[in-house]
């Protein structure tokens, strides 16, 4: 998949989510180092109205946006789980309380490294790299 199927595909998926009332909708996106969830992720943000620069948040490990008026989701959290060890890490974060509020989306990268401290995501992307600079990209 080139860059700009990539881009529109992390689109598409993103306009097919939608809040509930039972909490965060949470997104959980694996794959290899490069292999692109962060590239999704900017792609996503991008759809829902975000203009801030999204990067990998994986030294500060949260990032939160606000969401246009408009938007299905009001904020957006990115958290980048590659350096903890275990779920309890992401309490200090409020990832508690994000998982309470309706209005979030949360992509979460690496959700192996927490698994523990995970309720089922609404949705789980897996990302694959290929030897050619696509991407593969599987749900489930």
């Amino acid at each position: 998949m080139t860059l700009e199927r990539f881009e529109a595909e992390a689109a598409r998926f993103t306009g097919a989510l939608a809040p509930h009332a039972g909490g965060a909708t949470l997104v959980a996106l694996s794959g290899e180092l490069g292999a692109g969830k962060t590239a999704f992720t900017k792609a996503a943000a991008k759809a829902l109205g975000v203009e801030d620069s999204v990067t990998s948040p994986t030294f500060v490990l949260e990032k939160i946006y606000a969401l246009p008026a408009g938007a299905p989701f009001k904020r957006f959290a990115h958290i980048d789980a590659y350096r903890l060890t275990s779920g309890a890490e992401l309490a200090p974060l409020g990832f508690g309380e994000l998982m309470r509020d309706p209005d979030t989306l949360i992509f979460l990268e690496w959700p192996e490294k927490v698994a523990d401290a995970l309720p089922p995501p609404a949705a789980r992307v897996s990302i694959e790299a290929q030897n050619d600079g696509a991407r593969t990209i599987t749900y489930g």
